[in-house]
C-alpha cells in the first residue's frame, strides 16, 4: 500500500515545493517529540524548512550550503533504541525527509519527492496501526489489514492531501505565490499529518 504519484511529471522545482509542503505537516511531530523527550533542537528543522521555501522563491533565491545544513541536521536524528514511545518514529521520518530533500536539491537524480511522500505516509500508517490496535477488543489478535488502515480517516486524509498537492502544483506557475498557496492549503486545518494540533 503506497501512494503512487507520477513525480517524474513534475519539474525539480515542483517536486521540492511538494516536499516542503508535506514537511510543514511532518515537522510538528518532531517538535512534540523533542519537547516530550527533551531531545534535539526543533529550531534547526524549522530554519532549514524556511531556507528551502526561500530557495523556492526564484526572485529572491538564497544560496544553501548543503553540507553545513546536513551536518546540523544529523545530531537531531533520534536513535529509536533510546526512546520507548511511538513519537520517536515520526520524529525520525521528519528528519530523514528534510535530509532527503536537501540531497535532492543538490542532486537531481535523488528522488526527493518520492522519498518524502513515502516517509509522510509511513508516519501515518504506523500511527493508524497503533490506533486500530488500541481500539480493538483485547481478545482480537487477528492481523490488521491494509484495507483497515487505508479506510481510516487519517490515512484517507493523507492520500487526499498528497493528491491535492500534486495536482495543485502540476498546474501552477513556479513562483512565490504558488508557494504561499500550497503552504496555506496544507496548514489550513492546523494539524500535523498525524492529526495533532500544530502549536
Amino acid at each position: 500500500m503506497a501512494i503512487q504519484l507520477p513525480f517524474s511529471h513534475l519539474s525539480q522545482w515542483q517536486q521540492i515545493a511538494f516536499s516542503a509542503a508535506l514537511l510543514e505537516r511532518m515537522i510538528p511531530n518532531y517538535q512534540m517529540f523533542a519537547e516530550h523527550a527533551e531531545f534535539g533542537e526543533f529550531s534547526v528543522l524549522r530554519n532549514q524548512l524556511a531556507l528551502i521555501w526561500q530557495w523556492l522563491d526564484k526572485n529572491n533565491r538564497c544560496k544553501i550550503n548543503y553540507d553545513a545544513q546536513i551536518s546540523k541536521l544529523e545530531p537531531q536524528i533520534p536513535d529509536p533504541e533510546e526512546f520507548d514511545f511511538f513519537g520517536v518514529f515520526p520524529a525520525i521520518d521528519a528528519t530523514m525527509a528534510i535530509m532527503s530533500l536537501l540531497q535532492a536539491m543538490q542532486d537531481k537524480d535523488v528522488q526527493g519527492a518520492e522519498i518524502v511522500s513515502r516517509l509522510s505516509e509511513n508516519s501515518v500508517n504506523y500511527y493508524v496501526e497503533l490506533i486500530i490496535a488500541d481500539q480493538r477488543d483485547q481478545k482480537d489478535d487477528s492481523e490488521i489489514t491494509d484495507k483497515e488502515i487505508e479506510q481510516h480517516p487519517l490515512m484517507e486524509w493523507e492520500f487526499d492531501t498528497q493528491n491535492e498537492l500534486y495536482y495543485a502544483l502540476k498546474d501552477s506557475p513556479e513562483n512565490k505565490e504558488t508557494c504561499i498557496k500550497i503552504k496555506a492549503m496544507v496548514l489550513e486545518e492546523g494539524l500535523s499529518n498525524l492529526g495533532l494540533e500544530i502549536s
